[in-house]
């Protein structure tokens, strides 16, 4: 008798939804279906587009290269970034909450439970991780604006809050140019308080050089002296010319000789003497007093110099620091929403059962390979 033939195994009975991952999953599926369709509550999105610009002619004639290329033109990427991170700081959540009541808007009981804050009286840290998932400030690298994007309960809340974000940063951030400017102006003032001691100082040193040496002006009194030189020494030689002349036909004893050898002698004795005043190895020669003359009227002309700069540097910082400097050009007013952006129930949706089943087919791929295994 020829053996029967084995038995095929059984195929396991049960569909899809039998197996206990993929129910679970069906069931997750469902819940957030009914979550995202029917009771997530509606959130809506007010957006606002800024751009910070400099009113003084240095920040505004200013171009570089990279802006070109990016399109940025006369923005301040810096203070850009400096204005994103003040509207995303708890100082800003700080304000907004008075003068809005973000708490109580945020944690109504009115609102789903899951996208609401839980509690109405959270830690500013709970409170500040919940501002910044229902606020953001974000940089366009291509045009070189801040867009605002606010969410709120109800249209004319999310324009609220984008509203003052755009105006307390425009407050802030020419509050900030403002006190850098009065703090480089009580710098300035100090700086012309200085100098203009400086510059008296340097001055009354040179008057009592004058005073203490009886000269206006060394350098003048040296040039009339240079000048009175030069006329002796030409009387000289033409005293000695006239002697060579009457040597001529006079003896060295005749008077008319001797009269001109002693107007030669006093002439030689007077320029010595006048050449002694402008220059000598010892004693205070005039050429010492121009030196120093002429130094302490570079210092003092210095101080001068000094002091008028720091005085313009002044006059242009209380300038400065009266009027806006830096600017925060609404290019989008926030806008008043008319339907709900948030959240994307058919989205969030389909991308929450795709998650679901992708990670229902994994566990339960596994689970088979551990029971393959252990068979």
């Amino acid at each position: 008798m020829s053996n029967p033939l084995p038995k095929k195994p059984r195929a396991r009975q049960g569909g899809f939804l039998r197996r206990p991952i993929f129910a679970l999953a069906a069931i997750a599926c469902l819940l957030a279906a009914i979550y995202w369709g029917l009771i997530a509550s509606d959130r809506y999105v007010s957006q606002a587009h800024v751009l910070i610009q400099r009113t003084d002619m240095a920040g505004g004639q200013s171009m570089d290269f990279s802006s070109l290329l990016t399109g940025g033109g006369g923005s301040n990427k810096p203070d850009q970034m400096l204005l994103r991170d003040h509207l995303m700081s708890v100082d800003m959540l700080r304000k907004l909450d008075e003068q809005l009541g973000l708490r109580a808007h945020y944690s109504s009981s009115e609102h789903d439970f899951l996208s609401r804050m839980w509690s109405a009286e959270p830690t500013i840290e709970e409170f500040h991780r919940y501002f910044l998932s229902r606020v953001s400030i974000e940089y366009d690298e291509y045009a070189g604006v801040l867009v605002i994007r606010a969410q709120g309960y109800d249209p004319q809340t999310a324009q609220a809050i984008a509203r003052m974000l755009v105006e307390e940063g425009e407050r802030k951030m020419n509050a900030l140019a403002h006190d850098l400017a009065s703090e480089q102006v009580a710098f300035l003032e100090k700086q012309v308080e200085a100098l203009a001691e400086r510059a008296i100082a340097a001055r009354q040193k040179v008057l009592a050089f004058q005073n203490q040496n009886g000269l206006l002006s060394p350098q003048g009194t040296a040039e009339s002296l240079a000048g009175v030189v030069n006329k002796l020494e030409g009387q000289l030689t033409e005293l000695r010319a006239r002697k060579a002349a009457l040597l001529g036909y006079l003896a060295p004893t005749a008077p008319g000789v001797v009269e001109i050898d002693l107007q030669i002698d006093a002439v030689e004795q007077q320029i010595k003497k006048e050449q002694q005043r402008l220059a000598s190895p010892k004693g205070k020669a005039l050429n010492r007093a121009v030196e120093e003359f002429q130094r302490l009227e570079l210092e003092a002309t210095f101080a001068q110099d000094m002091y008028k700069t720091a005085l313009v540097a002044l006059e242009k910082g209380r300038v400065e620091a009266t009027r806006t400097l830096k600017k925060v050009s609404v290019l989008q007013s926030p806008t008043l929403p008319e339907y709900s952006l948030e959240p994307r129930r058919v989205y969030n949706t389909i991308v929450f059962v795709i998650v679901a089943l992708l990670v229902a087919g994994v566990v339960h791929l596994i689970a088979a390979i551990i029971r393959d295994h252990k068979d």
